[in-house]
C-alpha cells in the first residue's frame, strides 16, 4: 500500500510516499481503509521532534526513536471503512463507515491502518462527511472530557485560551451546549469563525492580555503552552476551576498546590479518548449540537503542504490528508 512515510526527524520536506506492505490484521483486528486522516500539531512536534511542552521528551524520544523514527507512518485520528475483520471480531464488518483513533500506533497517513477491535472506534455520524469525521476526534474528545471535569454548570463564565485550535472550537461548542457564557481567546483572524461557533466575547491576543483585563470567570481552559499559570489563576472567581490541556511540568506541581491549599480547583489530567467519549459525541453532532470544521483537504501526495498549514498558525480549523 501507499503511505507517507518519514526516515528521520525534521521540517516537513522529509515526508514522502512510499510504498509499504499491507498490514493483516489478526483474530481481535480490523483492517480499515483511511479515507481521510487530520494532521495535528502533534503529528508536526512527533515529525520534527520539537515540542512546546519540554518535560517528555526524553521518554517520548526513547519510544519513538533516538536516531530515526521508529514508527514511519504518523497519523492517530481517521475516518474510513472496514476492508476486513479478524476471525474474533463481533464489533464490526466488511464496509462499516467508521472514525476514531489509532493511540500511539499511529498509521492513519497510510492508505489501511491495522488496529485492535477494543479501540476507540465507533461508527461514523451519518451527516459528516469522511474528512468532517477526522476532524472530531482529537479536538471532540478532549474538547469533552475538560469541559466534564470543568463540572459546568448553566450560566457560569468560561474563558477558553487558545480557542482556534482543534480542541479549542469543539470547546466553545461543547461549554455553549452545557448553558454557558463563553469568552474566547487567539489571533484575529480567527474571530469570526469562534463567533460562528458560538462564542460570546472575543480577545485578541495580539492586542490585549486577558490576565489584565480585570475579569474573572468561574473556569478558564488552557491550550497555551506559554500561558502564564499564576496570572490565570488569579483571574478565577471564587472555587473557579484551571484546566490545562498542555501543561509545563512547575504548572502541573503548581496545581496540585493550587487543588489542596485554595479554594480553587486546577486540573490538568489527560483525556482518556474512549468510545463512550466518542460515541456522545456522535450523539451531539447528529443531534446538530457539536459540528467539525475543516480549514483545508490535501492529498496524501502534499502532506509536507498540510504540516506547513498546521505550523503556520494561520488555519480556520482542521487540515485532513485525504485519498
Amino acid at each position: 500500500m501507499k503511505a507517507v512515510v518519514y526516515d528521520r526527524y525534521g521540517p516537513p520536506e522529509v515526508l514522502h510516499i512510499g510504498e509499504v506492505p499491507t498490514p493483516v490484521p489478526k483474530d481481535h483486528e480490523i483492517l480499515v481503509r483511511v479515507r481521510s486522516a487530520e494532521v495535528t500539531k502533534g503529528d508536526c512536534e512527533m515529525r520534527s521532534f520539537r515540542f512546546a511542552v519540554k518535560w517528555f521528551w526524553l521518554p517520548l524520544r526513547i519510544f519513538m526513536g533516538i536516531r530515526r523514527p521508529r514508527k514511519p507512518i504518523l497519523g492517530g485520528y481517521f475516518s474510513g471503512e472496514i476492508e476486513t475483520v479478524g476471525a474474533a471480531v463481533t464489533r464490526f464488518k466488511p464496509g462499516d463507515a467508521v472514525f476514531g483513533c489509532a493511540g500511539m500506533r499511529l498509521g492513519a497517513y497510510g492508505e489501511y491502518l491495522c488496529l485492535p477491535d477494543d479501540y476507540t472506534i465507533v461508527p461514523k455520524p451519518g451527516k459528516l462527511s469522511f474528512a468532517e469525521a477526522a476532524a472530531v476526534p482529537l479536538g471532540g474528545l478532549n474538547a469533552l472530557h475538560f469541559m466534564r471535569r470543568a463540572r459546568l454548570q448553566p450560566g457560569e463564565s468560561v474563558l477558553i485560551n487558545g480557542a482556534g485550535g482543534s480542541i479549542g472550537t469543539f470547546a466553545v461548542q461543547i461549554a455553549k451546549s452545557m448553558g454557558a457564557t463563553v469568552t474566547v481567546v487567539d489571533h484575529t483572524i480567527k474571530a469570526d469563525l469562534l463567533r460562528n461557533l458560538g462564542a460570546d466575547h472575543f480577545i485578541d491576543y495580539t492586542r490585549e492580555d486577558f490576565t489584565a483585563g480585570g475579569q474573572t470567570y468561574d473556569v478558564i481552559f488552557n491550550m497555551v503552552a506559554r500561558n502564564n499559570y499564576a496570572r490565570s489563576i488569579a483571574c478565577l472567581n471564587p472555587n473557579g476551576r484551571y484546566l490545562t490541556a498542555n501543561p509545563k511540568l512547575s504548572d502541573m506541581i503548581r496545581s496540585v498546590l493550587t487543588s489542596r491549599f485554595t479554594d480553587k480547583t486546577a486540573i490538568f489530567a489527560f483525556a482518556g479518548e474512549t468510545k463512550e467519549e466518542l460515541l456522545s459525541l456522535n450523539t451531539m453532532i447528529e443531534a446538530g449540537e457539536v459540528r467539525s470544521v475543516v480549514d483545508r483537504i490535501y492529498a496524501r501526495a502534499q502532506a509536507a503542504a498540510a504540516h506547513h498549514r498546521v505550523e503556520s498558525e494561520q488555519r480556520l480549523g482542521a487540515i485532513i490528508l485525504a485519498e
